[in-house]
């Protein structure tokens, strides 16, 4: 198959390497420009331009697919199929009806449920028994394509964003060879319209829902935490000044919200309802550290406050 492949951050590193391995070619790689990074803001290559470039294969950035001549460029590689994962920039419909057996998207979620731009994170945080990846064809409308195979990842009570997001980039990369090869066999796909009675949107995250409000629940506070690693990571007040909890995980237990009720391995806050574990913190201009590394080098006594 000719493979246009339109992805940008690390998510998306998986399949065009399993798309490679598998020996499709790959007739271009779609993906957004260079963007300042790093302590001196210099100019850095997405993970799928350093992957593309390691394979020799044309690398296209525009800043917009909307223009004639970028359209011109993208039809003129007369491909048969277009793989998007995590592109993030709009593509225009005369764009979708240029590969001739369509286009085709890695969605991290179980759809119909969580549409939209942050699934992983809103999964965890509502506190889904399972997340996975949706294969869907591409439409205009906001992940609304019709699906044609899923794959399905148990979120554990150990589960952070990380965890979640590696496991669905290696499941989504899988899925989409195994659609890709079905593509090449018979021409076509078997797909399903998603049920829009069950429509939930995954919104973009804000940064002002890092805080942790410690009247909640443990549960709760625990999702939020993994949550938002490895961003933008949970927040509380400590001393006057602003941590930011990596690790947390909840269990029973009594205390006034914000309270340290235990010190060991693990620091134990009190909460709505239940005690929250916490097993990795950082103070700010500090390292991330252990609990223990944190109580010792901070001298946490029993009964100070988070919040």
């Amino acid at each position: 198959m000719k493979i246009i492949f339109a992805g940008t951050p690390e998510f998306a590193v998986p399949a065009l390497t399993a798309l490679i391995k598998a020996g499709h070619e790959i007739v271009m790689v779609l993906t957004q420009p260079d963007r300042p990074a790093g302590r001196g803001m210099q100019l850095k290559a997405s993970p799928v331009k350093q992957v593309a470039l390691q394979h020799q294969l044309t690398v296209f950035q525009p800043e917009s697919l909307k223009p004639v001549e970028v359209q011109a460029q993208i039809d003129a590689t007369q491909s048969d199929v277009m793989i998007v994962a995590a592109y993030g920039l709009i593509i225009p419909t005369s764009v979708l009806s240029m590969p001739k057996k369509g286009c085709y998207n890695i969605h991290a979620s179980l759809l119909p449920r969580w549409r939209g731009a942050a699934p992983i994170h809103r999964a965890i945080l509502a506190g889904d028994a399972e997340t996975g990846v949706t294969i869907m064809e591409v439409v205009p409308a906001l992940d609304a394509g019709d699906m044609v195979i899923k794959g399905h990842v148990p979120i554990l009570a150990t589960d952070t964003t990380q965890s979640l997001h590696d496991a669905l980039s290696e499941l989504g990369a899988r899925l989409m060879v195994e659609a890709i090869e079905t593509l090449a066999a018979n021409g076509k796909v078997d797909a399903t319209p998603q049920d829009p009675s069950l429509v939930t949107y995954a919104h973009k995250l804000d940064k002002s829902e890092s805080t942790i409000n410690w009247q909640l629940s443990a549960e709760a506070l625990s999702r939020q935490v993994r949550a938002f690693n490895p961003f933008p990571v949970a927040s509380s007040l400590f001393r006057g000044e602003v941590c930011k909890i990596w690790f947390a995980t909840h269990r029973s237990g009594n205390g006034a919200p914000g309270e340290i009720t235990a010190l060991d391995k693990l620091i134990s806050v009190g909460c709505g309802e239940g005690l929250l574990d916490i097993a990795e913190i950082q103070m700010p201009g500090g390292k991330r550290q252990t609990a223990q590394q944190f109580i010792q080098g901070q001298h946490v006594l029993l009964g100070e406050m988070f919040g």
